[in-house]
């Protein structure tokens, strides 16, 4: 499994292919020029792609570095433009936000929930979620499986969509749900700084099944969520399709999915987030993300 990274020491951030027993290729000193930044990899096409994937396959052992002599970004540590977002796009997750308001017959959405957070929520893996303590009191998480567009392209038929991936990694929509509920729009409650854990890694598009793999979420080691892609109301193919609709996704635009069921808000009682709490998000093929809360 290919891993494409932002790491970053003394030298600054750059694109690495993180390798097994604990050791990174730095990608950069491997030769391949469009690593100095991820989203200058994935303008420079799909040569340069397999020309990664290649050198990771087959590491120059000049170029290789532990692990833990470098620390891991967010694989796109601020995107150039919003994060796209899909809401309510698991049965059981639109049931349960249902059950919290009282309806106990839920409907399928005809159309996907599109909305976005801000490019500053972004943050890596091992990087701490503020609490927001006196903007939020209801602070939650959502584990989410995140597409990276490669390709640029508008009115994408779905049968074309894939196509357009450059990648895959995991998502938190970290989300303040007062807030969210407060203002009807969900910009607000979902852009709070640091509200959205990106990583630790990408995937290529070509070596996961993102239509079918499992989705899982722990706080403090609890299992909170757990489900799988092939749940999801809109599948990846129907969320780029319908999002690219008379607009343009652009190399390097990061999608966020939806979460399954399992959210703090809907548990009984509702849970929230805490200082000191650990987020553990897990896709598989993918990996783990995991942040803390911070302490005050």
């Amino acid at each position: 499994m290919t891993r494409l990274a932002t790491i970053a020491d003394a030298q600054g951030p750059r694109v690495g292919a993180v390798l097994e027993e604990g050791r990174v290729l730095d990608l950069c000193a491997a030769g391949l020029a469009a690593a100095a930044d991820m989203v200058g990899l994935i303008e420079a096409g799909p040569e340069a792609w397999a020309q990664a994937k290649r050198l990771a396959a087959q590491p120059p052992p000049g170029a290789v570095l532990p692990l833990v002599a470098v620390r891991l970004l967010a694989p796109i540590p601020r995107p150039r433009r919003n994060v796209f977002c899909v809401g309510r796009n698991y049965m059981d997750h639109v049931a349960e936000g249902d059950r919290t308001r009282g309806i106990t017959q839920s409907e399928v959405p005809k159309y996907p929930q599109f909305f976005t957070k801000a490019p500053d929520c972004v943050i890596g893996p091992e990087e701490t979620i503020p609490p927001h303590a006196g903007v939020t009191r209801w602070l939650d998480y959502e584990v989410e499986l995140a597409l990276v567009i490669g390709r640029e392209g508008r009115d994408i038929p779905r049968e074309r969509a894939l196509d357009h991936v450059f990648g895959w990694t995991i998502g938190n929509d970290v989300t303040g749900r007062d807030l969210q509920r407060r203002h009807g729009q969900w910009f607000k409650g979902k852009s709070l700084d640091r509200s959205c854990p990106l990583g630790p890694w990408i995937v290529p598009a070509d070596e996961l099944d993102a239509l079918a793999t499992g989705i899982r979420l722990w706080v403090n080691g609890e299992k909170r969520q757990d489900s799988h892609t092939s749940k999801m109301i809109f599948d990846v193919k129907e969320i780029i399709h319908q999002l690219s609709l008379g607009f343009t996704l652009k190399p390097g635009d990061v999608v966020l999915t939806g979460t399954p069921e399992g959210v703090g808000y809907a548990m009984q009682p509702p849970r929230t987030l805490q200082p000191g709490d650990v987020v553990e998000c897990e896709i598989d093929g993918i990996g783990r993300l995991r942040n803390r809360v911070a302490e005050g």
